[in-house]
């Protein structure tokens, strides 16, 4: 049963709550328990934990930055039923939004800087901090910096947010730049808008998640592509100290499509995955590949997300088209007790996430929060992943199908729309097609079904409702619907790297 909730949370002076509509639950939770278990790993009771960023320590502790601006070493957070210690690394930070462990050293990304952070006396406790890159301007509390872990070369991405969400009014404010280890800072791409998580996906190639708002109608993963332009002009003022990169791009039009401006604008780098507003998340957050060999379930190489508002978890799929990266999102856990900032995969194959109500409304009863996801070794049957092909998409389950139920072309209820792309604060759901699925075959193994369709439409989200489809015990799938952004068709299958 769907159950509308109404949160009246945030605080926005001294005397005055505010009082917003959050949507709808996917109601799948007690569904969900069977087989994904939330796992309380306490925290002591007078520690406001506001979890923001997390690190595993090669000796399997966990690290935890906060939002207040401190880092603490945890042990027993990953045992099969936590009993924690505590013990404070280091303080006095300003909001620890990237934290990553490597070579006896964290690299922290905080709103101002990126620090390399050491111990040089071997007491626990940091001593040593080191600014590798404050490049950037800091004037508003709303200037977020959210920063990867270290990449191959030692690189840290930071993504940077706007001044007070709207403007640039300090160098760098929509950017994303890449620090090295040795302190330089590279210019990557402009048009970001608030970021709240930056990392590889699933092919080891950085993306970020960009909140729903202005020139962005929808909460999206987006590619960090070098000399790209996300979407958001307003940054435009600091192509300058970017000679580099050349000129700023062509202003966009507003309330155009973004399919239309991305002919007019080449640098323009489309929403990888579009997750639709309240349908799949509000504000989608930290985000990790599942690479824990199947230790997590049938979702291996799979991008896990968190979203702050409506404290839940979803999945994601990418792939490269013509060039283009797209991709599809997909429901996964809800029922989350805070809003999310961060998560991270335990040696043992689990997921922590954790967060705060800090600031905006969120669904989670909780101010903070330190949970897990812990796999019961129950497979659910879900859709797996969703790729696109030159006449339609190959759609993968995590059980066989019942064969007579897949084949049928009036299994498969599918609508497309996009957003318009503009100025203004978000968008409705626009231009809606329904395209015909016209023929579905299903492998000898009943794990995929070929889907032939008629009325593909590039640029457009396809909203998957499979709600018919059974698998060959004869039940429904736990979450029946996906999302697929079509930025490409492929003209041969071998375009879909």
């Amino acid at each position: 049963m769907r159950i509308a909730f109404i949160i009246a949370i945030l605080l926005t002076s001294a005397d005055r709550l505010f009082a917003e509509p959050l949507g709808e639950y996917w109601g799948t939770a007690e569904e969900e328990a069977k087989y994904y278990r939330i796992v309380e790993v306490p925290f002591p009771e007078e520690m406001a934990l506001e979890a923001s960023s997390f690190e595993v320590l090669p000796d399997n502790r966990l690290a935890i930055g906060t939002r207040r601006g401190n880092i603490y070493f945890v042990t027993g957070a990953f045992d099969e039923n936590p009993q924690t210690e505590f013990h404070r690394y280091a303080a006095g930070l300003d909001e620890v939004t990237g934290l990553s462990y490597r070579n006896g050293a964290f690299v922290v990304t905080q709103q101002t800087e990126v620090t390399r952070i050491t111990d040089t006396d071997g007491d626990g406790r940091a001593d040593n901090f080191e600014t590798l890159s404050d490049a950037w301007g800091f004037r508003n509390y709303h200037e977020f910096a959210f920063g990867s872990k270290l990449d191959k070369d030692g690189n840290t991405w930071v993504a940077l947010c706007l001044s007070e969400s709207y403007r640039s009014k300090v160098p760098f404010r929509g950017w994303c730049v890449k620090v090295t280890a040795d302190g330089r800072t590279i210019p990557v791409c402009s048009g970001i808008r608030s970021p709240c998580g930056i990392g590889p996906n699933e092919h080891g190639v950085m993306f970020y998640a960009e909140s729903q708002g202005p020139w962005n109608g929808s909460c999206s993963l987006k590619v960090l592509e070098p000399g790209g332009f996300m979407g958001h002009p307003v940054s435009f003022n600091w192509y300058p100290l970017a000679k580099e990169l050349g000129p700023a791009p062509v202003e966009p039009n507003t309330r155009s499509r973004l399919q239309i401006e991305r002919q007019r604008v080449k640098e323009l780098v489309p929403y990888a995955v579009v997750f639709p507003y309240i349908k799949m998340g509000r504000s989608i957050s930290g985000f990790m590949v599942d690479r824990t060999g199947g230790k997590f379930g049938p979702f291996e190489n799979q991008i896990f997300i968190g979203d702050f508002s409506l404290s839940l978890v979803m999945r994601a799929t990418t792939e490269k088209v013509n060039g283009v990266w797209q991709g599809a999102c997909y429901p996964f856990r809800e029922g989350l007790a805070t809003g999310l900032l961060a998560c991270q995969f335990t040696p043992q194959g689990d997921l922590i996430v954790g967060g705060t109500n800090r600031g905006w409304p969120v669904r989670g009863p909780r101010p903070y929060a330190l949970q897990r996801l812990d796999w019961t070794g129950k497979v659910p049957f879900e859709v797996k992943t969703i790729s696109a092909r030159p006449d339609g998409f190959n759609v993968t389950f995590t059980k066989p199908v019942d064969r007579d139920v897949a084949s049928r072309p009036e299994t498969y209820s599918l609508t497309t729309y996009t957003h318009i792309y503009q100025q203004g604060y978000g968008s409705p759901e626009v231009d809606h097609t329904t395209p015909i699925v016209t023929t579905a075959a299903v492998s000898d193994d009943g794990l995929h079904v070929r889907l032939k369709i008629d009325g593909l439409v590039q640029g457009h989200v396809h909203d998957f409702d499979l709600e018919r489809m059974r698998c060959q015990e004869n039940a429904p799938l736990l979450h029946s619907k996906a999302y697929y952004t079509l930025n490409e068709i492929p003209r041969k299958e071998s375009d879909v790297d």
